[in-house]
């Protein structure tokens, strides 16, 4: 199996709260579908996404969806892979291997520090 996606569910935090700031917290699900070369780039795309623009203020949540059937059901996953935005809100999905980074950070609706 692909070391970016081993396991079922893997968590990785990025630190916790907010950094000292009052940016909130993204709580994201990356589901995918195991060892699949789309699936890897996905997780590896993901993270640095959220290490670029959201260092110590993520929960990255990957999971597999074979393994996890009712859980993506549950979370309305149509397509892997998907990475879904919990929080902060609305709810927002992003299907594919998000390499269109712009698109990605755009879609999460990410503040940067300086633009409290």
């Amino acid at each position: 199996m692909n070391a970016a996606i081993k396991g079922s569910v893997q968590d990785v935090a990025a630190g916790s709260g907010t950094c000292g700031t009052d940016l909130e917290k993204y709580v994201l699900r990356l589901y995918v579908t195991g060892p699949s070369s789309i699936s890897a780039r996905a997780v590896v795309n993901a993270r640095r996404i959220c290490e670029s623009h959201l260092k110590g203020r993520y929960q990255l949540e990957i999971i597999n969806v074979a393994e996890n059937v009712a859980r993506a059901i549950d979370d309305q996953v149509v397509a892997a892979p998907t990475l879904l935005k919990l929080s902060p809100p609305p709810v927002k999905r992003f299907i594919g291997d998000m390499s269109d980074t712009e698109r990605v950070v755009k879609g999460l609706n990410v503040r940067s520090s300086t633009e409290n």
